[in-house]
């Protein structure tokens, strides 16, 4: 998007805070909700079964969102050992909520869009209404990409312990061992992303 006005650089700063501000808030709330859910009370204990976005973002970790495309929420402290589906299965439904979360809130904020009730087109620094709009798109942007970036089977990411709770016990045995590398291969891939875009 091109800039034509002073004010639209400012929309769009607030437009992304308040979109990275909704998608981290319920792709953690949803991992403390799953895992309260399934018999692990652990999160909620600790302050975490909350909207409140000041129990779930993490300063570096949301800047990094901001300026590299990338980032990170506060963990969700989950014991799997409380899961009554048992600890793979349980972990991989209790990590499997954030990215869902993040879609579920993708697909709502687009629903408006969808049917007309807000329109894409406008002048960004003139008309309130498109304010709105650039608000709805970045919602579902930031929400899409997060829970995309999750489900990627590299440790600490959701994805992993997606696919652990999915692989056959043999295949998983084989597959957890992975865990220990996984944040050297994502940064790694960070990294590579950064050289790409620069």
């Amino acid at each position: 998007m091109i800039i034509e006005h002073p004010a639209e650089g400012l929309i769009m700063i607030i437009s992304a805070l308040i979109a990275l501000v909704v998608a981290i808030t319920f792709h953690e709330f949803s991992h403390a909700l799953s895992a309260n859910i399934l018999g692990d009370l652990t999160a909620t204990r600790l302050g975490r079964l909350s909207l409140n976005p000041k129990a779930h973002l993490d300063p570096i970790g949301s800047i990094m969102i901001l300026l590299a495309g990338f980032g990170w929420g506060k963990p969700v402290p989950v014991n799997s050992h409380n899961l009554r589906s048992g600890g793979r299965y349980g972990m991989a439904a209790v990590a499997a909520s954030g990215p869902i979360s993040n879609i579920f809130m993708a697909v709502i904020t687009a629903i408006p869009v969808k049917i007309g009730l807000i329109s894409l087109t406008g002048n960004l620094g003139a008309d309130p209404v498109y304010i709105i709009a650039y608000l709805f798109q970045s919602i579902i942007y930031l929400n899409l990409a997060l829970a995309t970036f999750n489900l990627l089977p590299i440790a600490p990411l959701d994805g992993f312990k997606v696919v652990l709770g999915c692989l056959p016990r043999k295949a998983a045995f084989q597959f957890a061992p992975l865990e220990s590398y996984g944040p050297m291969i994502l940064l790694g891939l960070i990294l590579l992303k950064l050289q790409l875009t620069s």
